[in-house]
Parts: C-alpha cells; sequence; structure tokens
C-alpha cells in the first residue's frame, strides 16, 4: 500500500490532477453510452400529419405520461417501438389521427334539430369525402388523399338528371399499378349513389393524370385498350416464365408476348326453331247435346175424322229430335331458341409468343462451365406445356416458338448466389435498424478513439515511469550481490558471499533526499556501475525497493 501511495506522490500535483479529469471524462463518456444503449430504440407512430392531428396526439401521448420525440418539422411522431402497436390501437379508437378530414363523426357534434337541411346536406357531404379519404389512405403506396364529390340536387319532376362526378387528389410513396388505380375509382364509384366508375379522375401529386374521368367508358372494366393489351401480355408472360423457370432454371428464359386484341363491340341476336319437337301449348274440347219435341198441326181433312185416324194422329204429334256435337281445339308451339350475345371489344384475337431457354452447363474438373444444347425432344415438351399455359388456338392464328440459344453471360456461381442472399437480407432492414446499426457504430467508433488517444498514452507514461524505477543495472557491493530477505523489510538486507553464504548487513537509514534517476547520464560502462554502487550506497531503502519488486514481478508470459 506504502509503494501505490509513493508512487502517485511520485507523480506530481499537476499530472495527479490530469489523471483525475481524465478518469471523470471517462466516467462520464462511458455513462452516457450505457445510457444512451439501455434507452429503447423510437419508431415512427404516425408521419405527415396535419397540425391538428400532432396537436391531439401529443395531448394524448402527455396525458399517458409517454416519451415522444418529434422530427420533419414536427410532422412525425417518433415513441418506443414496443409501444407503437397499443399506441395506434387506442388512437384509432379515439378517431386520430383524422388526416385532415372529418368522417362521420360530424354528426355527433351538432344538433339535428336545430340544423337546417343544407346544412345537413353539406356535412353528410363533408362526411362522405372525409371517409372515403381514410379508406384510400389503407391503400399501401397512399400517403394522403383528397375526395371531392359532385353530387347534383336532386329536384321533383326531373327528366334528365345530371349525373355525379368525382375528383381524387392523391400523393403517393412510389407508383400504383393500373389495377390499384381501378380499385380506388371502384370503391369511390360503389360509396356514392349514381356514381360509376368512369366518372371518376384521379390525380398524383405532380399532376399527372392516372385515371380520367371525362372520357367516359373505355372498353371492358374501364380500361384502355393500350392498357389491356399491356395487362394481358404481361399475365401471360408471368404463366409463361413460372412454368419454363422450374425447368431451366430462375433467369435462364427469356419470354416476349404479342397481343392482338379486337376493339369492335359486336351484339349479336338469334332464334332457333326446331321443326321435330312440338308441344302442346293449349286445348279446347266443347261438347253440345240438345232434344225438342216437334207437333205436327195440319189441316182438319176428312181423313182426320176417320176411325183410327186420331189416335195416329197422336203419335205424330208426340215425336222428339234428339242432336249431340263435340268440338276440341289443339293448339301445337314448335320449340325455339332465343340467344343474345353481347361481345365487348378488348377481346383476344391473335397471340404471338417466343421463348428463348438457354442451355444445360456442367462443371468439369478444371472449373470450367461446359454448355449443353438442349434436346428437340425437351424443347417440345416446353412448347406443349407453353401453348396449354396461354390457352393456344390454331383456329384464331396464334404462334407459339421455343428456341434454344446460348445466353451471353453464363450461370451465377454458388458464391456469387450466397453474395446476392447476403445483399438481399442487407437491404430487407428497416429503417429504424439502420439508425440504430449506425448509432452503434459511431459509439464504438468514439469508445476506440478514446481509448487510443487517451486511455493508451495515460497507461504508457504510467507503465514508462514504473520501467525507469525498475531500470536500475545490477550493481555489486564489494563484489557481492545485496539482495532482501523477503520480508519487506528494506532496513534488514541480506548480501551473497564468494562461496553462496547469506549473512545480514547493516543498513543506515533511508535518507529523506530523492533521487532523480532519470537525469543520470553516460553510456553502461564501469563508471556508470560505479555510480550506481554510489547511489546504491546513499540510498540502501530504495535499493531493496527495487530489488524486492524484482524478485516479486511475474515472469511475461
Amino acid at each position: 500500500m506504502n509503494g501505490i501511495v509513493e508512487q502517485f506522490t511520485k507523480f506530481g500535483a499537476a499530472r495527479l490532477a490530469a489523471m483525475l479529469a481524465v478518469t471523470l471524462a471517462l466516467i462520464g463518456f462511458f455513462g452516457f453510452v450505457m445510457l444512451k444503449m439501455s434507452q429503447p430504440a423510437m419508431s415512427v407512430l404516425f408521419s405527415d400529419l396535419s397540425t391538428q392531428d400532432v396537436n391531439a396526439i401529443l395531448k394524448d401521448l402527455d396525458t399517458r405520461g409517454i416519451k415522444y420525440e418529434l422530427r420533419s418539422d414536427g410532422q412525425t411522431v417518433l415513441v418506443a417501438k414496443t409501444d407503437v402497436p397499443r399506441l395506434r390501437l387506442d388512437l384509432a379508437g379515439k378517431g386520430i389521427p383524422s388526416g385532415g378530414g372529418v368522417g362521420y363523426e360530424i354528426f355527433d357534434k351538432g344538433d339535428a334539430f336545430s340544423s337546417t337541411s343544407f346544412v345537413q346536406n353539406i356535412n353528410h357531404l363533408r362526411a362522405l369525402e372525409g371517409e372515403l379519404s381514410r379508406t384510400i389512405r389503407s391503400i399501401g403506396r397512399v400517403q394522403a388523399a383528397r375526395v371531392h364529390l359532385v353530387i347534383p340536387e336532386k329536384r321533383l319532376f326531373e327528366r334528365d338528371r345530371e349525373p355525379p362526378r368525382a375528383s381524387i387528389a392523391l400523393k403517393l410513396a412510389g407508383e400504383l399499378d393500373p389495377a390499384q388505380v381501378r380499385a380506388v375509382r371502384h370503391l369511390v364509384a360503389s360509396a356514392v349513389d349514381g356514381l360509376k366508375p368512369e366518372r371518376v379522375s384521379i390525380v398524383d401529386e405532380r399532376g399527372r393524370l392516372l385515371a380520367d374521368g371525362a372520357q367516359g367508358e373505355q372498353g371492358l372494366a374501364g380500361l384502355g385498350l393500350d392498357e389491356r393489351q399491356t395487362a394481358i401480355e404481361k399475365r401471360i408472360k408471368t404463366q409463361i416464365e413460372d412454368i419454363v423457370a422450374s425447368i431451366v432454371g430462375q433467369g435462364r428464359a427469356r419470354v416476349q408476348v404479342s397481343a392482338t386484341l379486337d376493339s369492335n363491340r359486336i351484339e349479336s341476336r338469334s332464334e332457333t326453331f326446331d321443326p321435330e319437337s312440338k308441344v302442346i301449348r293449349s286445348s279446347q274440347n266443347r261438347t253440345e247435346n240438345s232434344a225438342s219435341n216437334e207437333a205436327q198441326n195440319g189441316a182438319v181433312t176428312v181423313g182426320n175424322e176417320l176411325p183410327g185416324a186420331q189416335q195416329q194422329g197422336q203419335n205424330a204429334q208426340n215425336q222428339r229430335d234428339v242432336s249431340a256435337k263435340n268440338e276440341e281445339v289443339v293448339n301445337y308451339e314448335i320449340s325455339r331458341t332465343t340467344r343474345t350475345e353481347v361481345l365487348e371489344g378488348g377481346r383476344v384475337k391473335k397471340l404471338s409468343v417466343a421463348v428463348l431457354v438457354d442451355g444445360s452447363y456442367t462443371r468439369s474438373q478444371g472449373s470450367e462451365l461446359g454448355y449443353q444444347p438442349r434436346s428437340p425432344e425437351e424443347l417440345e415438351r416446353i412448347n406443349q406445356l407453353v401453348r396449354t399455359a396461354v390457352g393456344f388456338d390454331q383456329a384464331r392464328g396464334d404462334k407459339v416458338e421455343v428456341v434454344n440459344l446460348r445466353f451471353a453471360e453464363a450461370p451465377p456461381a454458388v458464391a456469387d448466389l450466397t453474395e446476392q442472399t447476403l445483399m438481399q437480407q442487407l437491404m430487407s432492414f428497416t429503417r429504424e435498424d439502420v439508425i440504430r446499426l449506425v448509432e452503434m457504430g459511431v459509439i464504438s467508433l468514439l469508445t476506440l478513439i478514446v481509448l487510443m488517444v487517451v486511455v493508451r498514452p495515460l497507461l504508457k507514461q504510467v507503465l514508462a515511469s514504473d520501467k525507469s524505477v525498475r531500470a536500475i543495472p545490477t550493481f555489486m557491493r564489494n563484489g557481492v550481490a545485496v539482495i532482501n530477505d523477503g520480508t519487506g523489510d528494506p532496513a534488514s538486507p541480506r548480501i551473497i558471499g564468494p562461496n553462496g553464504e547469506v549473512t545480514a548487513v547493516e543498513v543506515e537509514a533511508p535518507s529523506e533526499r530523492m533521487l532523480a534517476i532519470a537525469q543520470i547520464k553516460g553510456q553502461l560502462k564501469a563508471q556508470s556501475v560505479e555510480k550506481i554502487g554510489a547511489m546504491v550506497t546513499q540510498n540502501p531503502a530504495d535499493t531493496v525497493a527495487v530489488l524486492r519488486g524484482w524478485i516479486h514481478e511475474k515472469a511475461p508470459a
């Protein structure tokens, strides 16, 4: 313990103050690093918010006592990553953020009895626009949306009514494909009574027209002919690439599809009669029965007065007429088929498909790739698969060609595939993960700089001071070496005689005068040894301390 205190005493007040300052600085620096590392990772709660939404969110977070950060001029709110899902659900239950618009909650604040019909209609229109804006923002790549509806007022006895129209402004984070644009149009059209998808116009934040609502119908499903042709070619190309890649390998096939579409709209009606089949459509059966008695009242003659003539006349008077009539009417109907067929424009008129496949490769012993072309049988099987996948129709003149040629670039090696996989993993990091890694890298770099610039020179100086004390050459006293007995008492040294015997010697009390060993000059010669011997004679206590340190010093590993 005395040695440590003595060592620190030799440093001096200035050096001790510097060491204390460096120690405090290191403690503060590492404390800051530990505090920074212990803080939770911050993640985006909401971004691109309006001023009203930011104000509402911050009030809710302050009430909960949750720490947050503001970025992007106050439009982005960040909280701890573990709290993001729960806070989003809670805020969504309160209708926050509202997106700068208002939904059906507008009717929760007003008084329906004191509002006029005009105010009610305006509020209903605002609520409908706000709800549609919120729904559209839930679509991927849509950051913000504004919806404007034009719904003409219904009037009594109005014959020709103007159809509704809609305009949508989108702020995108990327590009929307035609399918997503159609989805937005149909979404808005389904929510407004009488609105057709072709009456909805869509523009993005750069002023590009994504959908024109003034052109009317554009073929099937509101698609233009060029868009439909591109969509059909892309779909068929994807189908062919999927099935061919499973045979020749990923990226070892090239496919081109050309589709010719018929833009004519055909409407046909036909009626077919079957004379062989007949059915009874209606039948009518009528039966009539009649009976009548006819009396013969002729003129009075002489014959009537003869005997027996009266009885005979009576029988003639009682003569009776009876008649029966049966009438049956049957109506037959011939079988008839009426067919109405409407063929919309945009149907496939002809397909032309070209498939280029690479051959197979084998690696030889010299690590060189050997090319092997594919057999005609294999190409024919691929051709049949492609024909089946595209719905080949010989009647409309479809063409499918499968050709095998060697590609200019060879297939990637296993090492290249591993590197690509690693790059894909690196690209899968989120923005928060990248920021976290950068922070850790900066902190690690600063720590290394502090260790190399501050700690290392300080330790070097301390070790150099210790070595300067121990670097006294071995000295002799009257031809013998002086050692310590290991008891730690510098006043009881011993000497080794010529025959190896150890004897105690008496040493005077150590002098209070300190000797600056670093000021000794001269080479290691006889004079130096003599000078050191004189120093040992004058400073026996220091000499014993140095020897004790050498004895107990551990050998270097």
